[in-house]
């Protein structure tokens, strides 16, 4: 599934498929998985409306903003996620944090199939 995001005055295409999973492990030696479960439960919801995450958590979503960008342009987007960050103001990156939510939930909706005789196809 692939999404572009408007972070600042900047276009960014932004991809999830099951590669992307192996390549975010190779990069950083971490689960994927694991790290986006853990950035869904810190999310803190603001009275504003607005969402943040604590700052320890923010390497992480920068980590897997990364990756979702390389996994969608391999050829334009550096090998050096500083390089990639650098392109960006500070907070603007921080505002795509609900896109990349939504783009990981739809990649992973996860379908089952009823073990009753006649059982609807259903979505978890």
């Amino acid at each position: 599934m692939e999404k572009t995001v408007k972070i600042g005055d900047k276009e960014v295409k932004f991809k999830t498929s099951a590669a992307v999973t192996y390549l975010y492990r190779q990069k950083f030696g971490r689960d994927l998985i694991v790290d986006m479960t853990k950035l869904e439960s810190r999310l803190v919801k603001n009275e504003d409306g607005s969402s943040s995450l604590p700052i320890e958590s923010l390497e992480m979503f920068e980590e897997l903003a990364y990756m979702f960008a390389k996994h969608a342009d391999p050829e334009n987007i550096p090998d050096d996620i500083v390089a990639w960050l650098d392109q960006f103001e500070t907070f603007d990156i921080y505002l795509v944090f609900p896109e990349i939510i939504s783009l990981w939930t739809e990649e992973n909706k996860s379908f089952s199939t009823l073990k009753k005789k006649g059982g609807k196809l259903t979505v978890k």
